[in-house]
């Protein structure tokens, strides 16, 4: 497990601060992102701490393989028939701002390409 300094994710799954959480189970947690980037924008977190994808290890293959399949039932659960997409930033260069694994479910609206 890679060691990880306490983030706001960390305090959302100790519900020290509040969240809009959507769904929850023993591995996961998904939950509105406070600054939404499209009209349904929900984070998918692990609750072990993971600091960033690259730092994942074999052990957590099953883990990730969950919340995959989270985001799945999460998008599911939104209405998001017509499609949505899944980025998840890794390090700074990627965009990542939150020192927390997490997944974004955006849709709502057409997706541009390329993203960034």
């Amino acid at each position: 497990m890679s060691e990880t300094k306490d983030t706001i994710f960390g305090k959302i799954i100790r519900r020290e601060i509040p969240a809009n959480i959507v769904y929850e189970d023993d591995l996961a947690l998904a939950f509105t992102d406070v600054n939404p980037q499209a009209p349904v924008h929900i984070l998918v977190i692990p609750k072990k701490p993971i600091v960033k994808l690259a730092d994942a290890e074999s052990q957590d293959q099953a883990l990730l393989g969950h919340l995959l399949l989270t985001v799945q039932q999460v998008a599911t659960a939104a209405g998001l028939t017509n499609g949505y997409r899944v980025v998840i930033n890794n390090g700074a260069d990627g965009g990542q701002t939150v020192y927390h694994l997490h997944l974004h479910i955006l849709g709502g609206r057409p997706m541009e390409w390329p993203p960034g």
